[in-house]
């Protein structure tokens, strides 16, 4: 391994990622916070595939990998660890799931044709709008501004043969000096895929529509009031590495903002926002062969919330107050259907009604040194409360807890310093942090929740302390006019980490499952990280970049946690000129040898595929058309990776077409 890292340190100081597009404010930490530009509104040769899904921007992160458990609705690692551990928001609103099965994370919701852009924070940069361990992802809505009076049109279509996949989605939108408006729809519609070696994967299907919708007003000079909703609809989607499927996930994400930008030199933008989102989710197994007993899983979450951000600026502090708060209702029930219906139904909360009530404040100052230097400081504290509004469900936990409570209050606090250097061509920088999280509702009150990975039912538990980390954090990099390099690096120390343990005594309520777990803490864990990147422009219209990552993680027994990255590497040769660009890609990992066979893993072979695209942007009249072709898996290989649930096998070969048209 330590050959591995040496060789891929001299390689890279020849070549970069072309994940991400940084931020180039001076005043905005650059070294963690990665912004990914996504989006159909604007139309870009750049981009390899206009209509991709949100899971498939993301992915092209260092930060961010993802845990799939079928084609649909990935679900987000940062820094590896999963969502228990992290935080997604969409324009700062805090939403939660309504699956016990996270078959449907919070990026499942959007799309490509709402959104503008994803920032990607690591650790403790992303405890803005909530308590985080891992980081944060902000998916920020795409919106026109005020301005000169326009209309602007888009049609959007798109096909890839793996899985027969059709795309269609259009949208407009109007713009005055007072008014802006964007309205867009988006459809998929895709077959079961298609592995290497044409072999197809049952039960991989979906269907999916999206319709978004943002308005806003101004009140005065400085004044804005903003509206805005999506409604978001699957049906029929298939789970392949899972034992059921889903009939129905339903999300309306609704809210009001108000933004004013002061006349004074020192409070410089105050903005407030509520908000409101209830999802409805259904696993479904009536159309799986040779099930034991039907079972039917609903789920439903609502969430109100609300936040206030007020910027300032004095000499060379720059700061950032937020008030936040939210309230979340939680409930999943599973229903059993015994094959003789002369016996009686079986009935259980999976999640008992459960309640969540935050407040939390978080407090930034950036403080710039000089052109050169500066210092960011952030600090935050929550009050967290958890209750258990059914008496059916209490006294289900009552079973193994009998001293439990319906209520359980909490204290939240994060801290973070982290300071960068920028002069000349050189750039470097670390930092420091520190912050805590409560158990989620499956880890804290889940009642019998089947984890096919692992095999095992699990049971919550309600008195786990707060999972705590300590972190560090550093980069060095050098940019110059046709080559820049970049190596990051972060360390998480884990105290109370949370995870299942074996219960003898118990019977599995699963038909099939090994045993029962009931979550526990271990002492702690750590998790470290490494990316390496460089770009260099070979010529006018030709870029070379590559991107390597590295992560292990271990607990206090020196085991080996689940789902952290082995050695992962992608490089990229783009072509642009004119309207025209090429791409040619690779990417892969090396063989996942430190796996955690405790918690259900196995070796996995190395792999590598190849890809590549092309396209040509149109000018006809005043409107734009942008074709884009690309095949991915170009040797049709069939492979599996570390974070392919129960190692369902990835696409083969894919043929895509993308048409943009805009005016």
């Amino acid at each position: 391994m330590k050959r591995i890292i040496l060789v891929s340190f001299l390689m890279l100081l020849f070549s970069n990622s072309n994940a991400q597009k940084i931020s180039k404010d001076s005043l905005q930490s650059q070294h963690i916070q990665e912004v990914i530009v996504i989006g159909t509104s604007k139309i870009s040769t750049k981009e390899n595939k206009p209509l991709g899904s949100i899971d498939e921007y993301l992915q092209k992160s260092a930060k961010v990998d993802m845990i799939k458990r079928g084609a649909y609705a990935w679900e987000p690692l940062i820094n590896s660890m999963p969502t228990e551990r992290t935080l997604v928001t969409i324009d700062g609103m805090r939403i939660f799931g309504a699956c016990t099965d996270k078959m449907d994370p919070i990026t499942s919701y959007i799309e490509v044709s709402n959104l503008k852009e994803a920032t990607v924070s690591s650790g403790q940069e992303g405890s803005c709008h909530g308590n985080t361990i891992g980081g944060a992802i902000d998916l920020k809505r795409n919106k026109m501004m005020f301005g000169q009076t326009k209309w602007n049109f888009n049609v959007n279509s798109g096909f890839e043969t793996v899985n027969n996949q059709k795309i269609f989605g259009s949208g407009t939108n109007f713009k005055t000096e007072k008014f802006y408006t964007d309205v867009n729809f988006m459809m998929r519609d895709a077959d079961n895929y298609k592995a290497g070696n044409n072999i197809e994967i049952p039960y991989s299907q979906f269907k999916k529509i999206n319709v978004s919708g943002i308005s806003g007003v101004k009140l005065g000079e400085n004044k804005l009031l903003e509206a805005s909703v999506i409604y978001d609809k699957a049906s029929d989607v298939g789970y392949p590495a899972l034992p059921m499927d889903v009939s129905l996930a339903e999300a309306l994400i609704t809210s009001l903002k108000f933004q004013m930008l002061p006349k004074s030199d020192y409070l410089k933008s105050w903005e407030t926002k509520i908000y409101f989102n209830t999802i409805m989710h259904r696993m479904d197994d009536t159309k799986r062969p040779n099930v034991p007993i039907h079972m039917d899983m609903p789920g439903w979450s609502k969430t109100f919330g609300y936040y206030s951000h007020l910027k300032a600026d004095l000499n060379n502090h720059h700061f950032l107050l937020n008030i936040n708060g939210f309230y979340n209702k939680s409930r999943a029930e599973m229903t059993m259907y015994p094959a003789d219906r002369s016996e009686k139904l079986m009935f259980m909360l999976t999640w008992p009604d459960v309640r969540t009530l935050a407040q939390g404040v978080y407090l930034e100052d950036q403080i710039n040194f000089n052109q050169n230097s500066s210092l960011k400081l952030s600090a935050s504290l929550t009050m967290h409360q958890n209750k258990v509004d059914s008496e059916f469900g209490l006294n289900s936990l009552q079973i193994f807890y009998p001293e439990m409570k319906a209520e359980k209050s909490r204290i939240l606090k994060s801290f973070a310093a982290n300071y960068e250097f920028n002069k000349n061509a050189f750039q470097a920088g670390f930092g420091l942090g520190y912050g805590d999280r409560a158990p989620s509702v499956s880890e804290g009150y889940g009642f019998y929740l089947f984890n096919s990975f692992e095999k095992y039912d699990y049971i919550g538990n309600p008195y786990l302390k707060n999972e705590s980390s300590l972190e560090a954090n550093a980069f060095v990099g050098m940019k110059k006019e046709k080559f820049n390099a970049k190596i990051s690096s972060s360390y998480f120390h884990i105290s109370d980490y949370i995870v299942g343990k074996i219960l003898d005594n118990l019977v599995p309520m699963t038909i099939g499952a090994n045993g029962v777990k009931s979550y526990t803490a271990l002492d702690y864990a750590t998790i470290f990280n490494v990316s390496l990147s460089t770009e260099l422009q070979i010529a006018e219209p030709l870029k070379w970049s590559t991107q390597f990552v590295y992560t292990r993680g271990k607990d206090h027994q020196n085991g080996n946690l689940p789902f952290m990255s082995p050695f992962s590497y992608q490089t990229s040769l783009k072509f642009e000129k004119n309207k025209f660009s090429s791409d040619l890609s690779v990417l892969g990992n090396s063989k996942h040898q430190d796996f955690a066979a405790i918690y259900g893993e196995s070796v996995t072979p190395d792999y590598f595929i190849m890809n590549a695209s092309a396209g040509y942007l149109f000018n006809v009249n005043s409107s734009k058309i942008l074709a884009r072709v690309g095949v991915e898996n170009l040797f049709d290989r069939f492979y599996t990776t570390y974070s392919d649930w129960n190692k369902i096998p990835r696409p083969g070969r894919n043929f895509y077409l993308n048409l943009n048209f805009n005016w």
